[in-house]
């Protein structure tokens, strides 16, 4: 009885928040899944179209995959460029930062300036690297400029070659603070005995990084990757603030979530534009499912 009592007490407690997820999570999910088999006009759905959405969006539709140029270029394409360029560099950076932090005075300054962009919105860091990729008062410009004998200034975002670059970088200055701390932290929870006894046993700094401290940390490594991939799915607000409405010139930076926004409430095509959020949404699953898996293994091992 008293058994029953506890089981009755604990869904009480969690039944605000199931009922949470099951108004907010739950049912705009299936709701969405819905909508993507349908088209119409705005909001007002009103015909049974089947698969038609996905088949245009993966054999009719240039902006999300382009296959008659080489190298391919779309929507598709420049999240797979997001993917490598943006995942690799944001978490290469925060480790070296974080690494060489803590060979030097002030550590807890360094990784308080690093971290200040983090902390900064993502509409404010778009318009500030406006600001820096503008031709004419652009800071990056002067420097090339200043290095380069004859350098002519470039509008950055103003290329479709360059644009979807540009706000890579912008995106790596915003989140390099966030994985600069939390390597540190991982770094700090190694015990020093390890290392101690390693440079007794003439590893060089390098050996030591390498073959201990990367491997101990990571775990924590896989979840920012992660975060990081996530990160890259469900990016848009860079993207308008630097590239516009129509995500860059030509449409050249369009990114997923970006393009389903444009579809779904710039083009009123609500049936289409969940079609891409589904996609967002299987893209996004399996890796939620291999970070479970990664906590629920360190849990097994702890």
């Amino acid at each position: 009885m008293t058994r029953t009592r506890r089981n009755y007490a604990g869904w009480l407690f969690a039944l605000p928040a199931l009922l949470l997820i099951l108004i907010w999570l739950v049912y705009p999910t299936l709701w969405t899944i819905r909508a993507s088999f349908y088209t119409g006009i705005g909001f007002n759905l009103t015909r049974f179209i089947g698969l038609d959405n996905y088949t245009r969006l993966f054999t009719q539709d240039p902006y999300f995959f382009n296959a008659s140029t080489f190298p391919p270029t779309g929507t598709a394409v420049n999240n797979v460029i997001w993917l490598f360029v943006f995942t690799t560099l944001v978490i290469v950076l925060g480790l070296m930062i974080a690494v060489l932090a803590e060979k030097v005075r002030y550590e807890a300054l360094v990784k308080a300036v690093v971290f200040l962009s983090y902390s900064i919105s993502a509409t404010a860091a778009g318009i500030i690297w406006l600001f820096m990729y503008d031709p004419n008062i652009g800071l990056l410009n002067a420097l090339l400029g200043a290095v380069i004998p004859g350098w002519k200034p470039i509008a950055f975002t103003g290329d479709q070659h360059l644009a979807t670059l540009s706000m890579i970088v912008a995106a790596v200055w915003i989140q390099t603070g966030f994985t600069t701390v939390v390597t540190s932290a991982a770094l700090k929870g190694i015990p020093m005995d390890i290392i101690e006894a390693a440079r007794v046993d003439g590893a060089s700094a390098w050996q030591i990084f390498s073959r201990i401290q990367v491997p101990m940390i990571s775990p924590t490594i896989t979840v920012l990757v992660v975060t990081m991939i996530i990160f890259v799915i469900k990016v848009f607000d860079l993207i308008l603030i630097m590239g516009g409405t129509l995500g860059g010139p030509f449409g050249s930076a369009r990114v997923i979530a970006f393009t389903q926004y444009l579809e779904t409430f710039m083009n009123g095509h609500l049936g289409y534009g969940s079609a891409i959020a589904v996609i967002m949404m299987l893209l996004v699953l399996p890796i939620i499912a291999f970070n479970l898996r990664q906590f629920r293994r360190e849990e097994t091992i702890r």
